[in-house]
């Protein structure tokens, strides 16, 4: 009979120190000076029986507040999308679930078509030429974009608008500063960039502009307006997106997009206390050998047959490092399968389907609160999120620590990261929200302000 796990009986150990030549445990640390030794016990608890121990992890599991035993209204970058059942029992398969990175393309040929599917999927999804197998998530993406963008144009400047998730951009700002590169940040209005502002900032030393859309506030950015601000400078178009938004918007690729990024997670994979998650990343045509991590390719065998490999690796375990244009050594393999499998499962006319449920019920959200006693900050379109305007002097922490009492994940307080957004919840409404959820939800928010 197989175990999984072998107990540790006082007899192993006793023939252990016998073969290894040792009285006791104790004389396995003889030539450590005791001087330098941790007097007394760690302060942990007891050693627990697996009952106990499992008593205790389901207990500190349920201090969790999951999207099964809460409604959830938070979004600003994780999302509460439904998961189709098929998915994890396709991404649990030990041939996905325990697979590492397919160096040895004629014993991975599952793994590396599943990624080319993946790539394939974003080309199609993004209107782009050319994606690779995945990123860490969509911020790293971005940073990995503007890192491209500069190495292209070999110019030092970025522009980036503020109503890019705050997190990427710390992220594109961290990144920036290791490369010597400038970033220059664009205010809003309404919700969106500030055109004007925008067209002033680029400059003939621009390397690229950033831009979310839908954005952070959840409004979709004029990106027809912005695409010939951006290309009067020669300077490459960044455009950071939710995937599942693309199922009613015109692609990135239509719109003039240069690079397109994003993260996959409202594609079938769980918010998962954070992550992780999966980022993808497309370029146009001119951009192909610039583009970081690695890229799946589709070929054919000495007898004709079709084949999948790695190719135009443009990292630095694989070329000179001076020639390599990022530091990316991975992807995420297994949540690119994740998007994959939930893309193929829905299908085109199922992503629309969600993505106008998405549009409906977040916009039929937002007229129950504008009929009630509370406002809406900005007037521009969206897709899922908008924003809320709570009265004056009302303790946002407070709000959202009585509406959980309630049984609500409530929104997030853009105050965090815009100072000027004082009192403001930004508030997202997936498929997943149900009519009677969306108006219980704001009869307890009006109770409570």
């Amino acid at each position: 009979m197989k175990h999984r796990y072998l107990p540790m009986t006082e007899q192993d150990q006793s023939e252990m120190l016998a073969t290894v030549g040792a009285e006791s445990i104790e004389d396995l640390f003889a030539d450590i000076p005791a001087e330098v030794r941790y007097d007394g016990v760690l302060p942990m608890s007891e050693r627990l029986s697996e009952p106990e121990l499992l008593k205790y992890m389901n207990g500190l599991a349920a201090r969790n507040a999951d999207f099964e035993r809460y409604t959830s209204f938070l979004g600003a970058g994780l999302y509460d999308h439904h998961i189709p059942v098929v998915l994890n029992h396709v991404i649990s398969r030990s041939e996905f679930y325990t697979a590492y990175t397919p160096y040895q393309a004629e014993v991975s040929q599952g793994e590396l078509q599943a990624i080319f599917e993946f790539q394939s999927y974003i080309c199609e999804l993004t209107g782009m030429k050319v994606a690779n197998a995945s990123m860490y998530d969509g911020s790293t993406a971005l940073a990995e974009a503007a890192a491209l963008a500069s190495g292209a144009t070999k110019r030092k400047k970025i522009v980036i608008s503020r109503t890019v998730h705050p997190e990427a951009r710390e992220i594109v700002l961290t990144s920036a500063h290791g490369l010597g590169l400038e970033v220059v940040e664009v205010g809003f209005k309404d919700g969106v960039t500030d055109t004007d502002a925008l067209a002033s900032a680029i400059t003939d030393d621009t390397a690229a502009v950033l831009i979310q859309s839908p954005n952070f506030f959840g409004c979709i950015e004029d990106v027809k307006a912005i695409e010939p601000l951006v290309h009067a400078q020669k300077s490459l178009l960044v455009l950071s997106v939710n995937p599942l938004s693309l199922g009613l918007l015109e692609s990135p690729g239509e719109l003039g997009a240069d690079i397109v990024v994003g993260d996959a997670q409202p594609l079938g994979i769980p918010a998962s206390l954070g992550g992780p998650t999966c980022g993808f990343f497309a370029v146009s045509d001119p951009l192909m050998r610039r583009i970081p991590g690695r890229i799946v390719g589709q070929t054919v065998d000495r007898d004709g047959k079709r084949g999948f490999v790695l190719t135009l690796q443009a990292r630095e375990q694989h070329i000179r490092r001076e020639k390599a244009t990022s530091n990316i050594c991975s992807n995420q393999a297994l949540l690119a399968l994740c998007a994959s499998v939930y893309m193929s499962t829905l299908g085109k006319m199922g992503m629309q389907e969600v993505a106008l449920l998405n549009v409906r019920k977040s916009h039929y959200a937002s007229e129950c609160i504008t009929k009630g006693s509370l406002d809406i900050e900005f007037a521009s379109p969206f897709f899922n999120e908008f924003v809320v305007k709570l009265p004056d002097g009302v303790d946002l922490k407070e709000v959202n620590a009585k509406l959980l009492k309630a049984g609500y994940i409530g929104g997030y307080d853009l105050g965090l990261a815009y100072p000027e957004l004082q009192g403001r919840m930004l508030i997202a409404v997936t498929e997943r929200r149900t009519k009677e959820e969306i108006e219980r939800f704001i009869g307890e928010l009006e109770a409570i302000v």
